[in-house]
């Protein structure tokens, strides 16, 4: 199967995280993602690639279980192109949540019961086995589609409960006190911060603003926020807000106060007339009302310590939502700023929907724990490629890239990558490397490859050292062109 330029050019970007056998396995399996219209077993990805003669399919199960790569250098190449072409300046916008996907099997390593929310009501939660994926994302607004948020995959974990953890080990001896905590064992929000740690640390000069939901928003993320990181998420209904501690008088003694005198509660703030409603009219990605805020600073001290935050009460001018608060760790945020924020994280919701539906989020049938850690991300990696604009001039299209884009067009997963395929040759002819500068990329587009060999057994090794593997003796045009 021939794979156009532009599309090879877009995977070359993460050469530098693979050995060069396994880069050439990694574009075979990613172009099998990506094309396949079936469930994404790594024997399909072999089938859709065109890659059933190119070598052992063992090859390409190694590529999961055992080859020598690192998910989180994955990660820190896709962070940097992404935030080098949609964020080269400026605040840089994330999100995170976790999701739920379904397996069966004792065997299948990380699994347990989890929450799934597609099955549960509030009157009754239920719960499905299977892998609970915390995913960091970044939120992208294009200006050829202003009312559109994508949100990019850019980090993960697999979280495992205490469950999964003890799964298979005989259980000891139960005593009357209380047992003590596995050191093995992380909960989600320490995940997430463990990943808003890490990208932060990749860019520690950029400042970021990520949104999360109640359950990432109490102490356990509140107070661990690396210092060039705001966070914006929900107050519990019932939680207590505080004034900022009063300073010291002279001649005072014993320490300082913690927090100062406590505020009135959600429904009494609401139902303050002293402090008037602001009306906001929003018309926006997730987010189309009419809402009545209010704002003030006060301390959450439960999450959040003697750390100042702002406070904004939200109510829906038609009665159709419930009151909420919201937190912003940003003083100098505005309540429609901190709001727009929290409304766009609707898009990691869609970004899980489509992983799952189109790109086979929960599809992979892995067993071993590292395979299991690395094949289910490689779905979102898929759906964090660029979302980049079809270009207007159509002679500057490939006719590669047309034909491709025509034959799936009624697949929704295909055509959303047609702003992949149909990146320009032109665009990338001599183009360095963003993510890794010591590659370039050939004037025509592909992966550079050493000249062929008159030498079939030699030529077959130069092939292996760059992107095409175990190849029969072909025509020097034929080995111009990148086989996956």
């Amino acid at each position: 199967m021939e794979v156009t330029g532009t599309f090879v050019a877009l995977l070359s970007e993460f050469q530098c995280v693979f050995t060069a056998p396994s880069f050439a396995t990694f574009l075979r399996l990613m172009t099998g993602w990506v094309l396949t219209h079936r469930r994404r077993f790594v024997t399909d990805l072999i089938w859709s690639s065109g890659s059933t003669r190119e070598g052992h399919h063992s090859r390409y199960h190694r590529f999961f279980s055992q080859a020598a790569w690192s998910l989180d250098t994955l990660s820190w190449v896709l962070a940097k192109l992404l935030i080098s072409i949609f964020a080269p300046t400026g605040l840089i916008e994330l999100a995170g949540d976790d999701t739920l996907c379904r397996k069966r099997g004792l065997t299948v390593y990380g699994t347990g019961m989890h929450h799934d929310p597609l099955i549960s009501s509030r009157a009754k939660p239920l719960v499905s086995w299977g892998h609970d994926w915390v995913v960091l994302t970044m939120l992208v607004r294009c200006p050829w589609a202003p009312t559109k948020v994508w949100a990019l995959p850019i980090g993960f974990r697999l979280y495992r409960n205490r469950q999964g953890v003890t799964k298979g080990k005989k259980p000891g001896k139960q005593t009357k006190t209380k047992p003590r905590r596995d050191p093995n064992h992380r909960t989600r929000p320490e995940l997430f911060v463990e990943l808003l740690v890490l990208v932060a640390g990749w860019f520690p000069e950029r400042k970021f603003v990520i949104s999360g939901d109640s359950a990432y928003g109490g102490k356990s993320v509140l107070l661990k926020l690396p210092a060039n990181v705001d966070l914006i998420s929900h107050v519990h209904p019932k939680g207590a807000l505080y004034e900022p501690a009063p300073p010291l008088t002279p001649g005072q003694k014993g320490r300082r106060r913690k927090k100062g005198k406590r505020l009135p509660g959600m429904a009494a703030w609401a139902n303050d007339a002293k402090l008037p409603w602001k009306k906001l009219k929003f018309a926006q990605f997730g987010l189309h009302t009419t809402l009545l805020v209010k704002t003030r600073e006060a301390l959450y001290y439960t999450a959040g310590k003697d750390r100042l935050l702002t406070i904004v009460l939200t109510r829906d001018a038609k009665g159709k939502r419930p009151d909420q608060m919201f937190y912003c760790t940003n003083l100098d945020w505005n309540a429609r700023t901190i709001l727009s924020h929290y409304a766009s994280r609707w898009a990691i919701e869609v970004t899980f929907e489509n992983s799952k539906q189109l790109l086979g989020l929960e599809d992979p049938a892995n067993r071993t724990e590292l395979a299991v850690r690395r094949t289910a991300p490689m779905a979102l990696v898929s759906s964090g490629r660029p979302p980049v604009r079809q270009v207007s001039r159509p002679a500057l299209v490939s006719a590669e890239a047309r034909a491709v884009a025509g034959r799936h067009a009624h697949d929704t997963a295909t055509t959303e990558l047609g702003g992949t395929f149909l990146r320009t040759a032109s665009q990338n002819q001599g183009r360095e490397n963003v993510a890794c500068p010591d590659h370039r990329i050939s004037r025509a587009g592909w992966v550079t490859t050493p000249p062929p060999s008159e030498n079939r057994d030699e030529r077959r090794t130069h092939a292996y050292r760059g992107v095409i593997t175990d190849l029969p003796a072909r025509s020097k045009t034929d080995l111009k062109t990148c086989e996956t």
